[in-house]
């Protein structure tokens, strides 16, 4: 079970033109607009990534309004870990299991949950926060996360794992932000 004490989200790269033309794209930001909501109101650290941002473009408003003072974190190589300053942001917040969320689920976001699980951190691919041009590489993605040993899990079950309880502290205010 994701326990809200040790995890944190990863954002992989939802940036320019391309997270306009990933499948589903207005659901799959507005499911990751969701989960970075979720995830701020129970103070669960977000790990912000952008690839190449001078080639690709920055991150899409609609995240980058809601990452708001996050540090974003740009890279080169297609899993994060391979960047040192990366590596090192993810372990000083001592997580140990990650959310993770982005595009391409078969390029950036596969690469990197491979590069958690080598660090032997946990991870959960969040299924309806990620995205790729096609549908059939983002099934191969989740297809082989999964069998590498990630978790694959949706944006309400996650948030209500996390939860555990309607009586938490701060049920209705998430409960506003899933519905």
């Amino acid at each position: 079970m994701l326990q809200q004490e040790n995890c944190g989200l990863i954002v992989v790269d939802i940036q320019g033109s391309l997270a306009k033309i990933v499948q589903q794209s207005d659901l799959f930001i507005d499911n990751t607009r969701k989960l970075i909501q979720c995830c701020q109101l129970l103070s669960i650290p977000i790990i912000w990534l952008e690839q190449n941002p001078k080639g690709l473009g920055k991150t899409v408003p609609e995240i980058s309004e809601l990452l708001g003072q996050t540090i974003i974190n740009e890279k080169y190589h297609f899993n994060a870990l391979f960047e040192d300053p990366i590596k090192a942001a993810i372990k000083a917040t001592g997580k140990k299991r990650w959310l993770t969320v982005g595009i391409e689920a078969h390029i950036c976001v596969y690469q990197t949950v491979l590069g958690l699980l080598s660090e032997n951190y946990e991870v959960d691919v969040v299924s309806d926060c990620i995205s790729s041009r096609l549908q059939s590489n983002k099934e191969l993605a989740l297809l082989k996360m999964k069998d590498n040993g990630a978790s694959i899990t949706s944006l309400e079950m996650c948030i209500f794992e996390l939860m555990k309880s309607a009586k938490m502290d701060r049920f209705k205010e998430i409960l506003a932000v899933i519905k």
